[in-house]
């Protein structure tokens, strides 16, 4: 892959092995690891909230909030990448390195699915996102693996995981982004 900043975005239905295929690439190849947000937010909101059941707290505002604070930490990335690229013209190219490589444990179409799924529709700001930071490649997990409950977790239907597969599939395709299905069986 030839750029100055990668982004691969692992992204998949709930339990699909996202985080730990992303911690294991980013370890292998010495890359950045971006670790989901979601499930921190959401383990803190039912911390905050005083209850067991994150369907019953997470709100639209508060995915809006949830999505802002990825929308920062992409930006935040691309003006890291556009600094060092400024400082490179004026003395050597950038060559790429290891730690240029970033991979993505979830990413904004994750979070845009979830809009449409729980509340039918998704912000505007947020579609606009989705192409202003484009990932290079998307790793999209196959919902293979057996579904592990846990409090932040709530969709373990066959049927609901494969729906949502489809649905990151499909906004993948309309980006025109290359990406690979994982499967794990």
């Amino acid at each position: 892959m030839n750029c100055e900043l990668c982004k691969i975005a692992i992204i998949g239905p709930e339990s699909s092995g996202k985080s730990t295929l992303a911690r294991y690439l980013a370890n292998r190849y010495g890359g950045i690891l971006v670790p989901e947000y979601a499930r921190t937010f959401v383990e803190q909101l039912m911390i905050e909230r005083q209850t067991d059941d994150w369907t019953r707290v997470l709100t639209y505002d508060d995915l809006c909030s949830l999505a802002k604070h990825q929308i920062e930490e992409l930006t935040s990335l691309n003006s890291a990448a556009l600094n060092r690229s400024q400082a490179a013209k004026q003395q050597a190219p950038l060559a790429l390195n290891d730690d240029t490589v970033v991979f993505f444990d979830t990413e904004l179409i994750v979070t845009k699915v979830w809009f449409d799924y729980a509340f039918g529709s998704v912000p505007e700001w947020l579609n606009e996102a989705i192409i202003r930071y484009p990932m290079d490649v998307y790793l999209l997990t196959y919902p293979d693996l057996p579904w592990i409950p846990d409090p932040a977790r709530s969709n373990g239907s066959d049927t609901v995981r494969k729906e949502l597969f489809d649905r990151y599939e499909a906004e993948i395709q309309a980006l025109d982004i290359p990406y690979y299905i994982i499967r794990h069986q």
